[in-house]
């Protein structure tokens, strides 16, 4: 699936709840699962786990790329365009921060 098709699953299966739930509901939703996600990988939950909250991060950002109605995969490949995004080269020369 690419990214642009699970986008608009997520909008054919979730746009009534996200609409009604609005930005700042999905946001803080949002913020929940990424939470979720570290702690999946802090407390070494196992790859099924994690698997599972990275799909769930996903799966949300979408929601709240839709409510904004921001195209993931148009903004995603306007960014990274096979090299990084900074520095301009692949693989990245960037300073480790």
């Amino acid at each position: 699936m690419k990214i642009e098709e699970a986008q608009e699953m997520m909008r054919k299966v979730y746009w009534d709840r996200d609409r009604a739930r609005g930005v700042n509901g999905t946001l803080q939703r949002t913020r929940e699962e990424l939470a979720e996600l570290s702690d999946a990988i802090l407390e070494r939950e196992g790859t099924k786990a994690i698997e599972d909250e990275i799909a769930d991060v996903f799966a949300w950002l979408c929601s709240l790329a839709n409510l904004l109605d921001i195209d993931v995969s148009e903004v995603f490949y306007n960014k990274y365009t096979n090299a990084c995004s900074k520095c301009k080269q692949s693989p990245c020369t960037c300073p480790d921060e």
